[in-house]
């Protein structure tokens, strides 16, 4: 009788080095997982170089042949190349409703980001700028072994739209970042040129959740974004987002600015890495035309759309403004001298200029995340995504896959964490509605968990665990679901983990789940 047949173990290859295996590459930079001892075991198997250790792995450089063997080798069940990231790169406070936080009002206090620290990871700080006195840069580590110094001028830029000071130009227009009162954390992993490489990225990732409680850091932004070579459960950038977000930190990553063809046709399923990933904040581009008003808004034709390539995850989560957005200038880095004309006021110290794409609107969102945080320090990343979402202007226009849950609300958000429930605000002059009777279930359940005066939130309390239930959307949910009121989908509906509803079901489409599924009753409307 012939032996068993056992089928050979391949580890799943990122399509990047699926291309570098065809070609017989012979310098590949691999992402490999495991602890020090094992990576080293590894390396020493198949006779190859350690390039950089990574907190959970590392990165190798091999050839095709070693890349085959290390596919073949059982300790790893997927691998990702170490691919190139780069950069995503007035009235945007007033359009947001973020200058009524500043200001408070009879109900709620005023609210700047006091003591919330913001990791921004990208090309550094420019800390010499006027827009970030007052030691509000309480940390620096520079990844790619330089001095954290930013000579591209993104992250500076990135940095003042969440946190600048409040600075007065000779022109004497008034530039602030949406959360003035938080900290920063200047971790540069972009180089002079405003590219990097993933690895990068994690080691800072990683090294955040190590020192969140030194720096109190509560929130990672991430205005970078690489192509989307994998399904997000294999990629090690999301599985770092993963673990920043497990250990408490909101991390807003921008959307990507890859929403149209050098033709200007519409480009679907353009979302960049991290933002693929269920458990970020994903952030689409909003151009307010240079009014505060929203009637005027439409999704920037830059902003990246879902749904994610591979996953289908429905991204992006919000949007928020990010054309033409004025923030602090890097003397001397390379955008203010190759793009003298987006210079607005001041010079030195003082110096603005105006940029646009998913990275100034990830900034937005960040400095938001941060004014929530700062009222209700207790809140989860996945409550502050929620009250966002919840709160967000929704645009028929740009549709969820161009707008998410719309553009946010900054005031809406802070009443509704502070227990006054979804309200139409004013915002220059036009009241303003929310998003939340987009969402598939009794909204007013959801909002008693959310709010001060009821409960604190619990981890199984909230439908939407990584993403409000829209019609026609994955449900990812990696701790239990619960719903406690009707709900209704109109469309196929995908729901992955343990999901429990106290009340009926009524479904337009298919519903399919992989996990335990209990309901009373559910009833189709084909």
């Amino acid at each position: 009788m012939a032996a068993p047949a056992f089928a050979q173990h391949h580890a799943r290859l990122s399509a990047d080095l699926a291309d570098h295996l065809n070609a017989g590459s012979q310098s590949i930079d691999v992402i490999v997982h495991g602890d020090g001892a094992s990576v080293a075991a590894l390396a020493r198997r198949y006779n190859i170089r350690v390039k950089k250790s990574l907190k959970e792995g590392a990165v190798l450089t091999v050839n095709a042949g070693q890349l085959d063997a290390l596919r073949r080798d059982d300790t790893q069940d997927h691998l990702s190349g170490d691919i190139k990231i780069r950069s995503i790169a007035d009235v945007t406070a007033e359009a947001i409703g973020a200058d009524q936080v500043w200001a408070g009002s009879d109900d709620v206090a005023p609210l700047t980001g006091s003591g919330v620290a913001v990791a921004v990871i990208d090309s550094g700080i420019d800390t010499r700028h006027n827009a970030f006195l007052r030691e509000r840069v309480i940390a620096t580590h520079d990844f790619t072994g330089g001095d954290g110094v930013d000579r591209f001028g993104h992250g500076t830029h990135v940095a003042g739209i969440i946190a600048g000071r409040s600075g007065r130009t000779a022109e004497t227009r008034e530039y602030r970042g949406i959360a003035s009162g938080a900290y920063l954390l200047n971790l540069r992993v972009l180089g002079d040129d405003g590219s990097g490489m993933a690895s990068d990225v994690i080691e800072a990732i990683d090294w955040t959740i190590d020192h969140r409680q030194e720096f109190k850091v509560r929130v990672i932004n991430l205005s970078i974004g690489g192509p989307v070579l994998q399904p997000y459960r294999d990629d090690p950038l999301c599985e770092a987002v993963e673990r920043a977000v497990k250990a408490g930190i909101t991390v807003v990553v921008a959307a990507g600015n890859l929403g149209r063809t050098v033709e200007g046709k519409s480009v679907y399923g353009g979302i960049t890495t991290p933002g693929n990933s269920p458990y970020a904040l994903t952030v689409g581009a909003i151009d307010t035309h240079g009014t505060p008003e929203r009637s005027d808004d439409t999704l920037a034709p830059y902003s990246s759309k879902g749904p994610t390539r591979y996953d289908l995850v429905l991204k992006p989560d919000v949007s928020a403004p990010g054309s033409h957005v004025v923030s602090a200038e890097a003397s001397e880095s390379y955008l203010s001298k190759t793009y003298p004309e987006r210079h607005i006021a001041g010079v030195g110290a003082n110096a603005y200029m105006q940029l646009s794409g998913t990275s100034m609107a990830a900034g937005v969102v960040s400095g938001a995340v941060a004014l929530l945080l700062d009222q209700r320090p207790n809140l989860k990343p996945a409550d502050a995504k929620a009250a966002l979402q919840l709160t967000s202007t929704f645009m028929p226009s740009a549709g969820l896959v161009g707008g998410g849950a719309g553009e946010i609300n900054v005031v809406a958000a802070v009443a509704l964490a502070e227990g006054y429930g979804l309200q139409a605000t004013i915002i220059a002059d036009e009241s303003v509605g929310t998003a939340g009777f987009f969402t598939a279930a009794n909204a007013s359940a959801w909002i008693k968990p959310l709010a001060r005066r009821q409960t604190t939130l619990g981890p199984n309390t909230i439908v939407w665990s990584d993403t409000i239930v829209w019609s026609d959307a994955i449900v990812w949910s990696d701790s239990p679901t619960r719903s406690f009121g009707p709900t209704r989908f109109f469309g196929p509906t995908r729901f992955f983990g343990p999901t429990r509803f106290s009340g009926p079901i009524r479904s337009s489409g298919p519903t399919r789940s992989s996990g335990l599924t209990h309901c009373p009753q559910i009833e189709s409307l084909q």
